[in-house]
């Protein structure tokens, strides 16, 4: 096979992307027969064809898929090689972060209190639905995601994924909903409204087996899936919250919320999720290490 052109692959790819050879000639600023004689030459040289046409659309076949894999790869290095080859002359750099949307701010502010104000280090931050965070991570346009969720992998992930820490989830209200003393556990989970996670996640699973091993049927005051609003439903005095003490630590240290009990066993676990990259952003290594 003869040596594979750049140029050729960067073609391939747009057609790919676009589906047509008149969409991809326009996008590439190239006649659409030019376009066409160039990816007939590529095909020539990896000795496959790469596409077959249904109707106007050009749909890949089983070697066209492998071979945009392998574009894709090529680029995202090529991209990643002089992202890094950039920054590393000196001056600001930038840690490009994103997170999910639910997650707490007070956690991510204290993961990346080190960084925040430093005259050398731009921290851009992103938050999100995880599918299109972890998009962003294999785009090259995201350094790191955090999450409360731990993505799927598997032989092909390229994801690394590290458990940062875990925080306790209490059972959370004002003074007066608490009461003075806290009455017990059960008792308040009986008698008191609550503001809970959404049942998909990973704290409601557990609270929820909880109540069924203490055999209490809950008045649930509302739901939500965002930190920032359990936190406000909490300050409204909507009902007690199950939440992590980080989440609310400042209406705690100020005397707005009590904590009424720690729920044991229930835990939030956070995560970085990093890609295997060849040329990673070396803020990254510093941030975790």
């Amino acid at each position: 096979m003869s040596s594979l052109n750049l140029h050729h692959l960067r073609l391939f790819r747009a057609v790919a992307h676009d589906g047509t050879l008149t969409g991809a000639a326009r996008t590439l600023n190239l006649s659409q027969s030019a376009l066409s004689t160039q990816i007939k030459t590529l095909e020539v040289s990896l000795g496959h064809d790469l596409f077959e046409r249904r109707g106007r659309r050009l749909l890949l076949t089983e070697a066209g898929r492998i071979a945009l894999d392998h574009a894709e790869a090529i680029f995202r290095t090529a991209e990643d090689l002089s992202a890094t080859l950039r920054e590393s002359g000196g001056g600001r750099r930038a840690l490009r972060v994103g997170a999910l949307a639910t997650l707490s701010r007070n956690f991510q502010m204290q993961l990346l209190r080190p960084f925040i104000g430093r005259r050398d280090v731009e921290v851009v931050l992103r938050s999100g639905r995880q599918t299109d965070l972890l998009r962003g991570l294999e785009g090259m346009a995201l350094d790191m995601v955090l999450t409360n969720l731990a993505p799927a992998r598997d032989a092909a992930s390229r994801y690394i994924v590290q458990r940062l820490s875990e925080q306790p989830v209490s059972l959370i209200g004002t003074a007066d909903r608490v009461g003075r003393p806290p009455r017990a556990l059960a008792d308040l989970l009986a008698s008191e409204p609550l503001i809970l996670p959404t049942p998909e996640t990973a704290i409601r699973t557990a609270f929820d087996g909880l109540l069924s091993r203490l055999g209490v049927s809950p008045q649930v005051a509302a739901e939500a899936d965002d930190m920032a609003m359990l936190r406000l439903l909490t300050r409204e005095d909507a009902g007690l919250a199950v939440i992590p003490p980080i989440v609310v630590q400042d209406e705690l240290a100020d005397g707005l919320l009590t904590e009424a009990a720690q729920l044991d066993g229930i835990v939030e676990a956070f995560f970085v999720v990093t890609l295997d990259r060849r040329f990673p952003n070396p803020l990254v290594a510093e941030l975790l290490g």
